[in-house]
């Protein structure tokens, strides 16, 4: 198994990373939907400090996980598996 350093960027940080090259593209599809729904937040409230938008995320993620049954709560399980791959990594790297 190949490993490529990678450096992904959420919510403006910058986090690098140490993966297996067929994880590349599942990582930054997953850090995407991240950043995307941070910014979705920061549309629809008025919500600036970064930490509470993360937290937001983080929460609507969980959520979807647990298998809630409301229709915006539907996930993809290998975006979970992705995500939680991610964050692994994230809380090795801090």
């Amino acid at each position: 198994m190949e490993k490529v350093s990678l450096k992904v960027i959420i919510a403006g940080r910058t986090y690098p990373l140490t993966i297996k090259k067929e994880e590349e593209g599942a990582i930054m599809q997953a850090a995407e939907k991240i950043n995307t729904n941070i910014k979705k937040l920061q549309g629809n409230y008025a919500v600036k400090d970064m930490q509470d938008l993360l937290a937001m995320t983080t929460l609507q993620f969980a959520v979807q996980a647990n298998g809630s049954t409301a229709p915006s709560a539907s996930i993809d399980p290998s975006f979970e598996e992705d995500l939680n791959r991610i964050l692994e990594k994230i809380n090795t790297q801090l």
